[in-house]
């Protein structure tokens, strides 16, 4: 069976703090319970809030409540009452004072549970689940991140029967204790059922020698001034070779799982092997191939031979029909020219008469004189 760990738990005092800081020997059974009451009512108060996270801390006379939301204006409200509203639902709960801090979340594309969230609201909303999930690791990669993946499970696609199918791009060290891997599950309510999204962020290595007591300080100094609250986050060794090379890190999808569909889930086994083919322009054939291509070519084409006679030999055409062609043909060739030869005789015929007219008027004149 496989030995899986909650990523956040698995980096409690390394990476992580701890959601619920309080301590009590005989009340400890009952504030757990508060603490999930709690959270409970403030998850489903805020379905629109886009709540990432809520920390609870308790003193001896009162709760302090941490909201930590990337859309502070639907938790506070117009002018607060939103806020005041809550505030007031929650003492009633814990049956002590409570202070009422919102926090904005500045990376709100890397923060896992509302990655998670925004899946689930998508599979809700009848958005095809293959696209959502790479929507969410296309914007945490854009983000900054330096891995993510993202795992449905369900009657996907309003599927007969359940499966699983999951996308991962970059890389996710869930065994190193100073990755800062953050972890967000969320629960689409379908009409096909529920279908649960799981989404894991890496978003560096944790520089060390830096506890979680220390890290909470700066960044609620940072936040105190206006910046961002870094945690102290170092590039992993490879990021870190790849910008000192000056290489652009391209993003690409590089391993997917689950579902039937081979090529773009990559789930499933394959029969046999695929052939791939490719090619660019004809192929050069050799004199051999050349010939051999001729000839099959040739016998195709030409008409089989009539029985008793030569392959090569041609058929005798018909006589009477050329006879006829070649005396027409004479006759149209040859007339025109006897027409000039007898027309051409009339004219020196012509010719001699006058010429012997004008000798015999000649010969009378010379008499008469």
């Amino acid at each position: 069976m496989g030995q899986k760990t909650h990523p956040y738990a698995f980096r409690i005092g390394v990476v992580n703090d701890w959601k619920s800081k309080w301590y009590s020997d005989k009340e400890y059974v009952q504030l757990v319970n508060e603490d999930w009451r709690l959270r409970d009512y403030l998850r489903g108060e805020l379905r629109r809030g886009a709540v990432s996270r809520i920390d609870i801390e308790r003193t001896r006379d009162r709760v302090v409540v941490e909201i930590h939301t990337a859309r502070p204006g639907v938790v506070i409200g117009r002018k607060g009452a939103e806020a005041e509203r809550l505030r007031s639902e929650l003492e009633k709960m814990a049956s002590k004072p409570v202070k009422l801090n919102i926090i904005e979340v500045k990376e709100a594309d890397t923060d896992a549970q509302l990655l998670a969230q925004g899946i689930a609201d998508q599979l809700e909303n009848r958005v095809a689940f293959r696209r959502a999930m790479k929507r969410a690791v296309t914007t945490a990669m854009k983000a900054g991140a330096e891995g993510v993946r993202v795992e449905a499970k369900g009657r996907l696609g309003g599927a007969e029967m359940g499966r699983r199918e999951w996308y991962r791009e970059g890389r996710v060290p869930l065994h190193t204790l100073r990755a800062d891997v953050d972890f967000g599950v969320a629960t689409a309510h379908t009409t096909v059922g529920t279908i649960g999204v799981k989404v894991w962020v890496y978003k560096g290595d944790m520089i060390g020698g830096r506890n979680a007591s220390r890290e909470r300080i700066a960044a609620e100094a940072a936040l105190a001034t206006g910046g961002p609250a870094s945690r102290g986050r170092a590039a992993p060794a490879k990021s870190r070779a790849e910008q000192a090379a000056g290489g652009d890190r391209v993003p690409k999808l590089i391993e997917a799982g689950g579902g039937k569909r081979l090529i773009e889930a990559g789930g499933g086994k394959r029969e046999g092997k695929r052939l791939i083919e490719a090619g660019g322009g004809r192929r050069r054939l050799d004199a051999d191939e050349a010939e051999a291509q001729y000839r099959e070519e040739r016998a195709a084409v030409d008409v089989p031979p009539v029985d008793g006679a030569a392959p090569d030999a041609e058929a005798p055409a018909p006589e009477t029909p050329v006879a006829d062609a070649t005396v027409e043909t004479s006759t149209e060739a040859v007339t025109p020219v006897e027409e000039m030869v007898v027309e051409d005789s009339a004219v020196e015929e012509t010719a001699v008469e006058e010429t012997a007219v004008e000798e015999t008027a000649d010969a009378t004149g010379e008499e008469e004189e």
